[in-house]
């Protein structure tokens, strides 16, 4: 069941990821332009090279590399389904379906076409592997494309607030202990004083 359902539950995982990408290195810029491109190449049919493809991005937009392999977890097992199935649907939608036409979700059996296409990479067989990805890998890759300018902005752009507002709230209480520091140094030198 922890494998559907995170141990912390949702919103204490929600709450940590937001702890851990506000503390990353860098300016709000950097690491929700990093995590969008993670999250981005979730939506493309690259299955296994997502966190190369989301880091050399994130180098690209000299943005942060490590937010970028965390939002790469926008594609994981309970939502590449939807995704695949989307940009599928998507990439058929905008003509790239010109090979072979699978009309129904239910014709798109993604597990079984990923199994074999696993099986055809692993055993080197070319033939099968082309027989099997070709007809759903250039609709997923046309479909992809404009899902991944939209999921990178809409991503930015909330990252982006987001891990503004906790790094001003994370200085701002620095600044506070600093001043208390200060405020129980100078306390402690007056009652020496008096003393």
């Amino acid at each position: 069941s922890r494998f559907l359902w995170p141990a912390m539950g949702w919103r204490r995982t929600g709450n940590y990821l937001k702890h851990r990408l506000g503390r990353l290195p860098g300016s709000p810029h950097q690491i929700a332009a990093g995590f969008a491109c993670g999250a981005a190449v979730s939506f493309s049919p690259f299955v296994g090279l997502h966190f190369i493809i989301g880091g050399i991005w994130a180098w690209l937009f000299k943005s942060n590399i490590i937010s970028s392999a965390i939002g790469t977890a926008i594609g994981n097992p309970w939502t590449f389904p939807f995704i695949w199935a989307w940009i599928y649907h998507c990439g058929i939608w905008m003509g790239a379906g010109a090979v072979k036409k699978l009309d129904s979700t239910k014709e798109l059996d993604l597990g079984n076409i990923f199994a074999k296409t696993s099986g055809a990479m692993l055993s080197g067989d070319i033939r099968l592997l082309v027989d099997t990805a070709g007809p759903i890998f250039w609709p997923m890759l046309i479909g992809s494309l404009p899902n991944m300018i939209v999921v990178w902005l809409i991503f930015y752009c909330l990252l982006r607030v987001i891990v503004e507002s906790y790094q001003k709230g994370r200085a701002l209480r620095r600044e506070l202990k600093i001043k208390e520091k200060i405020e129980m140094s100078g306390t402690e030198k007056r009652k020496g004083l008096h003393e």
